[in-house]
């Protein structure tokens, strides 16, 4: 609020009116505002660049279908002859707990199906040996993922 001052004017002469003196005691929150939505705009469109999922080059078949819902799935990179890690669902693990996480994982699930995904580069008896590890964790459907030739 304003602080009105009256002036002291001589004694014929009519003063001009009141002198009005404003204090800055308000905040200006247009530059504010002028940053946090630049900074939000970087962060829109940085943020979907920075998540980043396992890279598996998965073989090409003819006949893929998508899948759909929520799925379990357990990928095997081109990297599990080396270190012996799978991943399930975005979780590196080694694949000797494979078995009891993805049995926790089915204790709820009322479809005990899983979707293995596995590198091109892995041989089929790494993928047999994951097949096996699952079928002792009780899932019952366990399915191959592959790409369809036009996919990326």
């Amino acid at each position: 609020m304003p602080k009105v001052q009256a002036t002291a004017g001589s004694a014929g002469v009519r003063s001009r009116g009141r002198r009005v003196n404003t204090t800055l005691s308000e905040i200006n929150v247009v530059p504010l505002v002028d940053v946090m939505l630049v900074l939000l705009i970087i962060f829109m469109v940085t943020a979907p660049m920075i998540q980043r999922g396992v890279d598996v080059n998965l073989p090409v078949s003819r006949r893929a279908n998508a899948v759909e819902g929520e799925r379990l799935f357990v990928t095997v990179p081109a990297t599990f002859r080396t270190d012996g890690m799978v991943y399930l669902g975005k979780e590196r693990l080694r694949a000797d707990v494979l078995g009891e996480r993805v049995r926790q994982n089915m204790e709820t699930a009322r479809d005990k199906a899983v979707y293995l995904r596995g590198d091109a580069a892995v041989q089929y008896q790494e993928l047999m040996a994951i097949i096996d590890r699952l079928r002792e964790a009780g899932v019952e459907t366990i399915a191959l993922v592959s790409k369809a030739p036009g996919e990326i």
